[in-house]
């Protein structure tokens, strides 16, 4: 009898201290800029008193590794990157349900945008996407300033454009999706196929050209325009463009995975994420991106959307596995292999 309370009493202690841990751990999988993604931590951990581990990487490859963890979730929630991923992972069971407190203070386009509609995802910011152009080699290579997506396929730009791969990137995918929805499929693969010859160098990371294009090692860099913005705050010679024909935009992406281990701290982190004050710190680091919280103050520098022109980007039509599925694998048989 004694042996049995025994087992009991040590059973109960270390059931009480792995709940007491669980309490104070968050594991997070994080897809903005590293920077961003350590402040959102940092800023987190301080506030809650939450001990939070962060692994920072693009929006297709952190899709790719919950999913190959499925039966075994490392990680509690995803925080940013295109929603494109997000909402494929709804859609396949990998994530959470959630209707945070705060839903009420997000933009209605926001509150439930995936595939699913079962608020498997929030919008948390939103960003245009377009290009930049350093004004430093456009004026040494004495070339016209670009102004639309037809002009970056013009032979004068050879060897001046870079963008991210789709296969790696949600920016590149976007790109992708509309370029479909802004000609139709067909014709957008010849588009990209005409890009494709004036393309140097096609990045895993979707931020990487508007460095490179920054740095002067590409001409032309393809991406979210809240990333260029940083680059032209920190005082690099770059013009950012819109194209004139129309372009989308993205959904930063907010997500608790299915079978978290730290599920109440999940919903906290979300909660604050979605909270005015939350989306505010990535502000702190030169994130430009706007915000979902009505009350967020947005920076002087974000590209708002209501100031330029955005096709009727349909997020639940792209961000749905079949169709990403088989843009992308056409991606990589038409165009990936073409010569340059």
């Amino acid at each position: 009898m004694k042996k049995a309370l025994f087992i009991l009493a040590v059973s109960a202690f270390f059931l009480t201290a792995g709940n007491a841990l669980a309490e104070g751990r968050l594991v997070m999988y994080c897809s903005n800029e590293p920077f961003a993604c350590q402040e959102v931590a940092d800023e987190f951990a301080k506030r809650y008193d939450v001990k939070v581990q962060m692994t920072r990487a693009g929006s297709g490859s952190t899709y790719a590794k919950i999913l190959a963890e499925k039966d075994n979730p490392k990680a509690d929630v995803w925080y940013a990157g295109t929603l494109d991923p997000h909402s494929q992972a709804g859609v396949n069971g990998l994530l959470e349900s959630y209707k945070s407190p705060k839903l009420s203070e997000i933009g209605e386009l926001f509150q439930n945008p995936a595939t699913s509609k079962q608020n498997h995802t929030t919008g948390v910011y939103a960003g245009v996407l377009g290009y930049s152009v350093n004004t430093d080699a456009l004026k040494e290579l004495d070339l016209p300033m670009p102004k639309s997506w037809d002009d970056l396929n013009k032979p004068i730009y050879k060897g001046h454009v870079q963008v991210a791969n789709p296969q790696s990137s949600g920016t590149a995918y976007t790109v992708l999706a509309t370029f479909v929805q802004l000609w139709g499929e067909d014709e957008a693969f010849e588009r990209l196929a005409g890009l494709h010859k004036n393309v140097n160098q096609y990045t895993k990371s979707g931020s990487a050209p508007g460095k490179a294009a920054a740095r002067g090692e590409t001409l032309i860099g393809i991406g979210f325009l809240h990333d260029h913005a940083l680059q032209k705050a920190n005082g690099f010679p770059l013009e950012l463009v819109v194209p004139a024909e129309g372009t989308g935009y993205e959904i930063g992406g907010l997500s608790i995975i299915k079978g978290a281990r730290n599920m109440e701290n999940a919903k906290l982190f979300v909660d604050f994420m979605l909270s005015k004050e939350g989306q505010e710190v990535p502000q702190r680091v030169k994130m430009f991106q706007v915000p979902t919280n009505i009350n967020a103050t947005v920076p002087k520098e974000a590209i708002r959307l209501e100031d330029v022109k955005l096709i009727d980007y349909d997020f639940v039509e792209y961000g749905s596995e079949e169709t990403r599925k088989a843009l992308i694998d056409r991606w990589v048989k038409e165009i990936k292999p073409m010569a340059r």
